[in-house]
């Protein structure tokens, strides 16, 4: 079995690389300095959560703890309104 960072990506199409990430970042909303809103996660995690849920087609309050993408919920939530938080 292979190990090399080619076959995990294929193997796990929802993880976002250095070169996709570099595309997307400057898309994402910027939190306005001074908002109330929960402590943020790593917003490449977030979008990695999002698309492990699209890929596997589970329901987004089922996404596994132990990935380390968040709450399912909350992060949906986020992403939806970023200025509000809630």
């Amino acid at each position: 079995m292979c190990c090399c960072a080619a076959c995990f990506v294929a193997a796990a199409p929802w993880i976002v690389d250095d070169e996709l990430w570099a595309v997307v970042e400057p898309l994402l909303p910027v939190k306005p300095a001074g908002t109330p809103r929960p402590a943020q996660m790593d917003s490449r995690l977030v979008l990695q959560g999002i698309l492990f849920v699209l890929v596997t087609g589970i329901g987004r309050e089922d996404l596994p703890q132990e990935l380390g993408f968040g709450s399912g919920m909350t992060r949906w939530r986020l992403l939806r309104d970023p200025v509000a938080g809630n």
